[in-house]
């Protein structure tokens, strides 16, 4: 049976973080996502409008970044750190939907109410756009109105995933798809095989998955015993047999 966390974890602050502006202007030429955001499918001139409208925000560890149920005002590009998107059950308890990292998409420019809520795992910083500045855009360039469906799509796509992951998969095809997932996205940005230090811990990747702590945490000793990931510390984690992780999470023993 899934385990759901009634309270959310406390998270240190990094330090100098609190001191960052919460609004600046964002700098494309030095943006360490131009190539994964939505301006990637724009001609110059259109970046440039969108760049008008463009800030950069900056979020503490911890720190909500925008509640379901409420007006939408964050919609953007992470550009660094990692979100955690969730739900809250009627009873309090919480329910993790997703995880966002550099280049993902936060927030809905489609609906104008949050669908949910989304948590700073580590130090983030955003790529924001203002939500009626951005629909006015999308409306007068149609390649800024496709990557906005194609983002949906792919949420969409997403969403199938984690249902079939949720219905049908063993806690071991469970927690091998989402180490895949994880590390398959590092690696379409750039990653190199070394150790990659995950933001969530234990608890809210049990959430996301639907397991207890304990199914979790002795899954993650079954891959470590078996010489296919390597575990440093609590967070970094190495796949040291991708090909047999790849097997496990399409069919387990």
């Amino acid at each position: 049976m899934g385990q759901v966390s009634e309270t959310k974890p406390i998270r240190d602050h990094a330090i100098g973080d609190l001191a960052r502006p919460r609004h600046e202007p964002h700098s494309c030429e030095t943006c360490d996502v131009r190539s994964l955001g939505i301006c990637v499918a724009l001609d110059p001139v259109e970046q440039a409008r969108l760049r008008t409208i463009a800030t950069s925000r900056h979020f503490s560890a911890g720190e909500t970044i925008f509640s379901a149920e409420e007006p939408v005002s964050v919609i953007g590009t992470v550009v660094k750190g990692a979100v955690k998107s969730y739900k809250l059950l009627p009873d309090g308890r919480q329910q993790v939907v997703g995880f966002l990292f550099p280049g993902d998409f936060v927030g809905s420019a489609i609906f104008n109410v949050n669908r949910c809520f989304a948590e700073a795992l580590s130090p983030v910083e955003l790529c924001v756009f203002p939500y009626a500045p951005l629909q006015k855009l999308m409306a007068d360039i149609p390649a800024l109105e496709h990557q906005m469906l194609k983002i949906a799509h792919g949420d969409l796509d997403l969403a199938q995933e984690w249902m079939l992951l949720l219905g049908r998969k063993t806690a071991q095809e469970r927690v091998a798809t989402f180490l895949c997932l994880l590390f398959d996205k590092a690696r379409s940005r750039g990653y190199c095989g070394a150790p990659l230090d995950l933001p969530m811990n234990r608890s809210e990747i049990a959430d996301y998955l639907g397991l207890t702590i304990e199914t979790v945490s002795r899954q993650f000793s079954k891959l470590k015993s078996s010489g296919i990931i390597a575990v440093s510390g609590s967070h970094a984690i190495e796949v040291r047999k991708p090909e047999m992780l790849a097997q496990m999470a399409a069919s387990s023993d």
